[in-house]
């Protein structure tokens, strides 16, 4: 399920640490893509519930969810690697996952685990001191 909530995003520049020396200090290259999933006009409201439930304990106490990205040493292909994230976030939390079907295992495997066990047990019994 591909969804583009790229036109909602609000996007965040910050100076950012690591390689770059001094331009480092000078140039804002890390990026804060924001997203408030309330205020989605691109999803439903089923949508925006499964997203609200799913992802609780990663979002801002007003339902805003931030992805942040200073990998790379340009201010652009940070901002494309965290739009980038936050559509992979989005889209794995709005996959319908099957439901497990229980099952048992059968008579004939319970009787192999249990014949294996018996059999290592003998082993390990074979390697104390032998008593006549």
């Amino acid at each position: 399920m591909k969804i583009d909530v790229s036109g909602e995003l609000e996007v965040r520049t910050s100076r950012s640490g690591g390689k770059g020396g001094q331009h480092v200090n000078k140039v804002e290259t890390q990026v804060e893509v924001r997203f408030t999933i309330g205020a989605s006009r691109i999803l439903h409201d089923e949508q925006k519930q499964i997203l609200l439930d799913k992802l609780a304990n990663k979002l801002t106490h007003d339902g805003t969810l931030i992805v942040r990205c200073n990998e790379t040493r340009t201010q652009l292909s940070n901002k494309e690697i965290a739009i980038e994230k936050l559509h992979h976030v989005l889209e794995q939390c709005l996959i319908k996952r099957k439901a497990r079907i229980a099952t048992r295992a059968s008579k004939a495997v319970k009787a192999r685990r249990m014949d294996q066990k018996k059999r290592r047990g003998e082993i390990k019994k074979m390697r104390g001191k032998f008593i006549e």
